[in-house]
């Protein structure tokens, strides 16, 4: 039971310091479009969005080996701890690429950036090819989990979608000192404002998410 109580107080940890992060990265990201904020704090203020948006980043990477481990323990999986163990050290070393990717924003490496694209675009497949078989009885496994595998490859396609909706906002803040200072002003409400239902979509997704883990009864 021990385990038990471990992995879900990590899953939990997860779902807290992802949906935590996101809010304070949107909370943030206002200050971005206040036309009374000076530019250097504008600066500051997408530093501290791009900090504080590691959380979610850390937690989106870490979501399926910590759930795969709860439902292992629980009973509802049955790939084995070797598996298991693979997953996780491979998730451990994507983390550590995100972190790289993070520290080195201003010119990454080429591989870690596709490494990193790559490995989004293939847990998106496995998350969706899995939850489909369960769904039409090829493999074995609760619904919930289905629906949650099927919530998680949501959040990553929206992430990903994200990232090319924000493209715009680093041309953006840099233009705020020079001479077109009103159309960055403009582009850079316009990719914000782009960009937040797209968040709110991945918060919905996660608190869809959450439900499901919560409720799992057995004849779920």
């Amino acid at each position: 039971m021990l385990d038990q109580a471990l992995f879900a107080l990590l899953h939990v940890l997860v779902f807290v310091y992802w949906l935590g992060g996101d809010l304070g990265a949107f909370y943030t990201s206002h200050f971005l479009t206040r036309s009374n904020v000076s530019a250097d704090r504008r600066f500051m203020a997408a530093k501290i969005v791009g900090d504080v948006d590691m959380a979610p980043r850390t937690a989106l990477i870490l979501t399926l080996p910590t759930g795969l481990l709860l439902a292992e323990a629980k009973g509802w999986l049955a790939l084995g701890w070797p598996i298991l163990g693979v997953i996780s050290l491979i998730s451990l070393i994507w983390l550590a690429l995100a972190w790289k990717l993070h520290f080195e924003h201003d010119s990454p490496p080429a591989w870690i950036k596709l490494t990193d694209t790559t490995l989004r675009y293939g847990l998106i497949l496995v998350l969706i090819i899995a939850a489909a078989m369960a769904l039409t009885g090829s493999i074995t496994l609760p619904l919930f989990l289905a629906l949650k595998m099927l919530a998680l490859a949501g959040c990553i396609g929206l992430g990903l979608y994200i990232r090319r909706v924000l493209k715009p906002l680093g041309p953006a803040l840099a233009g705020l000192t020079g001479d077109h200072s009103a159309a960055a002003e403009a582009d850079l409400a316009l990719t914000l404002n782009r960009a937040r239902p797209l968040v709110m979509g991945i918060w919905a997704l996660l608190l869809i998410a959450a439900f499901l883990g919560l409720w799992t009864p057995t004849s779920f």
